[in-house]
């Protein structure tokens, strides 16, 4: 992605990947902390005193800021500020640090090796405890940049809202960030479906990603950020002033009613993205029509052993509970890849996104998938909650029978399968066959369609939803499931959250939508202001089109609302 010059500023190109327009100053998200040597000795000309006193200031001054931030907090975020900032001043910690100053050891190294053991102790406790652990190594990044002089770790803290930038951005660190003080977030790498571009999307924030020279943006710097286009103009001029000024002032979205339509009233439900409990109720508040994915991963990520039967019933049972009467479609264990599970995947597959995922782990670790149907049609046994089950990763005819038969043994009586390998798309009506259903996710079946890995941002114009090829293997897999007896497909992909391309995936057949609370809203808005003919002849440019950009370009044009509401 180049930059070009322009009138007001210099203009950076990456991917949009949340609709938004505004101006703000750059905050850059501060580097992570490195360790320091083990056992490094003390500074030149330090004493033990010196260094004990040093340390004893830096732990001080870290509590100190984190109690301010929980003074200016509300809710959770202050209690997590609150605690953290008593891990802070933990006595056991500084006492066990201070002894390893006392034998000639570094401030950084002592705390870094105290907080270590520390931890170690918190999560052989298990429980409560364990989670504590996450704290301490937090606290012990916190001191180490205060002795270095360096920011600490995180979310930056500013007093006037910014835009975030940074090279990318990982789940833990977007854990804090708080939408009333981040104005948009930009990143150099990363692409359409990285960690970055859910977050945005679910927090309704401006985003663009696989910017690779906004890298040299520094703190301060005035920028305009457009993620629809994709666009960072650096010292943006009364234009891009004009651009901002009138998304502040766009129609406000209407809530979602709790029924998705067209215009000429073709039934759309739109379903929630789930990942547990709280995830599913915030989901029902926002009016789901139910859940067309519940991520089953939340049970069995951070564990060195499979969960056990009543711990997984108890979980599923609190998703289905919140949508009585309602569907809520669960995915069995979505393991390997970027979740590896010690009792589960080879952590040494040279290519896990080809490797034992999904399904396939069935193969190699019999017996766990079969726990989990149980779990689950105890847990569907004991709610009202209309319970459908689908394996991902599925590849062959043959695969999804099995998975049909195990289902049945279960007493599951609605098996499905997720689309996201392209055989499955290609051979949609034999593997269709054999299930009651199919939902496609379009995240994997981009970069599989494409042989484009979705976390790199080199390729990420590749691994765009709006490739012509991934949405004519949507369209064959619709017409697969036509052809084995009407069986619906619908999209769980993050696809279904852009409004544009939400209306071309009903124009293609698509019969349900599932995506992230916040995206129900614009989606209903605008698949409220086309009728379903108008959707397929919206799909059919977007299938004519010689690229993503191009497809994107088309359909976009022939959707006015999206400027009125600001997408």
């Amino acid at each position: 992605m180049m930059s070009t010059h322009h009138p007001s500023g210099t203009v950076l190109r990456g991917v949009g990947v949340g609709a938004g327009r505004v101006i703000g100053p750059v905050r850059r998200m501060p580097h992570p902390i490195t360790a320091p040597e083990e056992g490094a000795p003390l500074p030149a000309g330090a004493t033990v005193e010196s260094e004990t006193e040093r340390l004893g200031a830096a732990a001080q001054a870290v509590a100190a800021n984190l109690r301010a931030r929980a003074a200016s907090a509300s809710g959770d975020a202050a209690a997590v500020l609150k605690a953290t900032a008593l891990m802070a001043g933990d006595k056991t910690l500084l006492k066990a640090a201070g002894k390893l100053v006392a034998t000639g050891t570094s401030a950084e190294s002592a705390i870094w090796e105290a907080a270590e053991a520390v931890a170690l102790q918190l999560e052989a406790l298990g429980g409560y405890m364990a989670e504590r652990a996450t704290d301490v190594l937090d606290v012990r990044a916190r001191i180490v940049a205060e002795l270095r002089g360096i920011p600490a770790p995180g979310i930056p803290e500013a007093d006037e809202p910014f835009v975030l930038c940074a090279e990318d951005l990982a789940p833990a660190d977007t854990a804090a960030l708080d939408p009333a003080r981040v104005l948009a977030l930009v990143t150099s790498a990363g692409g359409p479906q990285s960690h970055t571009a859910i977050i945005a999307r679910s927090m309704g924030l401006p985003a663009v990603v696989a910017a690779p020279e906004t890298a040299g943006l520094t703190d301060g710097t005035q920028v305009f950020v457009d993620g629809s286009a994709g666009v960072v103009i650096a010292d943006p001029g009364p234009e891009e002033e004009a651009a901002a000024a009138a998304y502040a002032q766009r129609t406000p979205l209407p809530a979602f009613g709790g029924m998705g339509a067209t215009a000429d009233g073709h039934r759309v439900p739109l379903l929630a993205n789930v990942g547990g409990g709280a995830d599913a109720r915030a989901a029902a508040e926002a009016g789901a029509e139910g859940v067309g994915l519940l991520r089953t991963e939340f049970c069995f990520l951070g564990r060195e052993k499979e969960p056990g039967h009543e711990l997984q019933v108890s979980a599923y049972r609190e998703v289905f509970d919140a949508f009585p009467g309602q569907k809520v479609v669960v995915r069995t264990l979505d393991a390997g890849a970027d979740k590896p599970l010690p009792f589960l995947t080879d952590s040494t597959e040279p290519n896990p996104a080809l490797g034992v995922r999904g399904y396939r782990t069935d193969v190699s670790v019999p017996g766990v998938l079969a726990r989990q149907l149980a779990a689950i049609a105890e847990a569907a046994g004991a709610s009202t909650a209309e319970v459908w089950v689908m394996a991902p990763m599925v590849s062959t005819p043959a695969e999804a029978a099995d998975f049909a038969a195990l289902c049945a043994a279960a007493g599951l009586r609605t098996p499905g399968v997720m689309v996201e390998v392209p055989s499955a798309a290609v051979l949609a009506r034999s593997v269709l066959a054999n299930v009651r259903f199919a939902s496609i996710g379009t995240n994997d079946l981009t970069q599989y369609v494409m042989a484009a890995d979705r976390q790199l941002a080199p390729l990420a114009a590749l691994n765009d939803p709006w490739q012509p090829a991934v949405l004519h293997l949507v369209r064959h897999t619709v017409e697969g499931g036509v052809q084995a007896g009407g069986v619906p497909v619908g999209v769980c992909g993050e696809a279904a959250a852009d409004p544009a391309l939400a209306v071309v995936l009903v124009g293609l057949g698509v019969a349900t939508l599932s995506m992230n609370r916040r995206a129900l809203s614009p989606v209903s808005a605008v698949l409220s202001t086309v009728t379903l003919e108008r959707a397929r002849e919206l799909a059919a440019l977007a299938l004519d089109a010689p690229s993503a950009a191009e497809a994107r370009k088309r359909v976009r044009a022939e959707l006015p609302d999206l400027e009125r509401f600001g997408l």
